[in-house]
């Protein structure tokens, strides 16, 4: 225990922290909070919509990641030389944002706000890879707890709390106050200490850009491999993809929803995300793997149990809490083995090409989930978003046979 104690409080823990939280702050900017600010601007609801788009780099990261392991800014070094130019940019752009009127200038605020999240995603390119190489492997599980308990607490900051600021603060000065928060993430990055490099840099744009796919793809079981990031949420992203729609049918008000999914399950999936941290180094890679990715398989079963009683309240906090502290538990393993794959030549791209597979689970699972829902029924459906954990679980005998560089 005193062991996990100095690693939570150590300079590199801290600086993890604080970089999570730089990099939350700036996605609700462009999502939920701008949607509230357009809203009551009296902006038309269809463009509201189209602003959705705004948030594609986030998704488009991995075609420019390769530039970001090539080059190597003149001061700082590789990863906190980008990491500063991405905080200064987007602390401009938000800042920008402040100054124009969505109802007045529509297609300005759009133009900034893609600014922001092309900013936002660089900065997420190089924190995530920055992260992977300070720590040693150990830490992994620890390191993306503390990561994404900044990350969360910044969500928190710039969409809750920017929203009780605007009652009180024009737009424009809320956006201004979002911006000063950026220094928190700069004072950190000025701080901290450049990961050695222990490998060669890419030597061309083209080996940068060709050299991680050919790597990674090239390597032994690799199929196997992203069949394995690709599933291993599958279990959870199905269980939580109707979970509003489900509460609201069995006769939940929108405010008990909120307020136990935002409330309990936010206070669950950090909690778990730390203890998954620290079993993770006593437990180590696989076998956190497999313990954590049973668990939030069973979890989903809480479901099944309301789906059965109704409308019980004490059933829907422990459902909700339940499915979120270990899935925080799957995130802290699931996190931990991202960062082990990736070569240390080519981190940064490796990395936002792991995300982008790991995006296709929410984006393609949603998809036939209502459908499946009205065909078999709630309880059905809850059984097979938990049978969903096999699978990964499947794959995941095949460990040993993956490479990984940790």
């Amino acid at each position: 225990m005193q062991a996990i104690l100095k690693i939570f409080t150590n300079r590199r823990m801290l600086t993890l922290f604080l970089l999570g939280f730089s990099s939350g702050v700036p996605l609700a900017l462009v999502g939920s909070t701008l949607q509230a600010w357009m809203a009551t601007q009296k902006v038309d609801l269809a463009l509201i919509g189209v602003f959705s788009l705004v948030g594609l780099p986030y998704t488009l990261k991995f075609f420019w990641a390769p530039l970001l392991d090539r080059y190597v800014p003149p001061f700082l070094g590789r990863r906190r030389g980008w990491i500063l130019l991405a905080q200064l940019g987007l602390v401009a752009s938000i800042a920008a944002m402040a100054l124009f009127d969505p109802a007045a200038s529509p297609g300005v605020i759009a133009l900034i706000a893609l600014s922001v999240a092309f900013f936002s995603a660089s900065q997420d390119i190089v924190v995530d890879a920055y992260r992977t190489e300070i720590l040693v492997s150990t830490e992994y599980g620890l390191g993306a707890a503390v990561a994404n308990f900044g990350y969360r607490l910044a969500m928190l900051f710039s969409g809750a709390f920017a929203l009780i600021l605007a009652d009180h603060l024009s737009w424009g000065q809320v956006y201004l106050v979002m911006a000063a928060a950026m220094s928190v993430g700069i004072l950190a990055n000025l701080f901290s200490t450049e990961p050695i490099l222990k490998t060669t840099l890419p030597k061309s744009l083209k080996e940068a850009v060709l050299e991680p796919l050919k790597e990674f793809f090239k390597r032994t079981g690799v199929i196997e491999l992203v069949m394995f990031i690709v599933t291993y949420k599958l279990d959870v992203v199905v269980t939580l993809a109707l979970m509003t729609a489900f509460m609201l049918e069995l006769g939940f008000t929108k405010t008990e929803i909120g307020a136990v999914s935002k409330g309990f399950g936010l206070v669950a999936t950090i909690t778990g995300t730390f203890v998954g941290g620290a079993w993770f180094m006593r437990l180590g890679m696989q076998r956190s793997l497999w313990i954590f990715g049973v668990l939030q398989g069973i979890s989903s079963l809480c479901f099944i149990a309301l789906a059965k009683l109704g409308h019980n309240y004490p059933m829907m906090v422990a459902a909700i809490s339940s499915e979120n502290f270990f899935s925080g538990m799957g995130n802290a393993a699931y996190s931990a083995f991202l960062m082990s794959l990736c070569n240390p030549k080519f981190t940064a791209t490796q990395f936002a090409l792991l995300t982008s597979l790991m995006a296709l689970t929410r984006t393609i699972a949603g998809t036939p989930t209502g459908w499946l829902a009205k065909t078999v029924g709630w309880e059905t459906y809850y059984v097979i978003a938990s049978l969903l954990m096999l699978p990964s679980l499947l794959l995941l005998t095949r460990f040993k046979k993956w490479r990984i560089y940790s």
